[in-house]
């Protein structure tokens, strides 16, 4: 990005998102603010700024736990469900493995704190904890789950 535009570097982002979302790159969720720093190479309260513009012309839409979407698409559940309805469709057992913070935020292009306020969320619910290694292991299959295998 260049250096102080007279403009505004937080509308040269906003135009460069929007040519990206009409130009079909982006079609669904926005990549988080972290990764939209570094492409960009300006600080969070500038990429908030841009968001808000945006947001503004109502071409995208925040959705709490889940990020920023392009209005009228998108999976907009919560990240806690989105991971459950993963772990289901893999057929994952108690005592598997679970995901690393990484492969969930490559997975679903959710940032490193949304991905860590989830895992504490199922964390808190039973259905994940330490394993013994370094890594967590499933504890326990969600309720909904329990009772249509049973």
């Amino acid at each position: 990005m260049p250096q102080a535009s007279p403009r505004g570097t937080y509308l040269e982002v906003s135009d460069s998102l929007r040519q990206k979302i009409k130009g079909g790159e982006i079609t669904e969720a926005l990549p988080s603010q972290a990764r939209l720093m570094g492409d960009h190479g300006v600080s969070r309260s500038t990429i908030e700024r841009a968001l808000g513009v945006l947001k503004g012309e109502g071409l995208i839409e925040s959705v709490q736990g889940a990020g920023w979407y392009v209005v009228g698409t998108g999976d907009r559940r919560p990240l806690v469900e989105k991971v459950t309805d993963l772990l289901e469709a893999e057929g994952v057992k108690v005592g598997d493995r679970f995901p690393t913070e990484k492969e969930l935020c490559e997975r679903f292009g959710a940032s490193r704190t949304a991905v860590r306020s989830a895992i504490a969320q199922m964390e808190g619910q039973g259905l994940i904890g330490k394993g013994s290694g370094k890594g967590r292991e499933v504890r326990s299959l969600p309720a909904e789950r329990r009772t249509r295998t049973a």
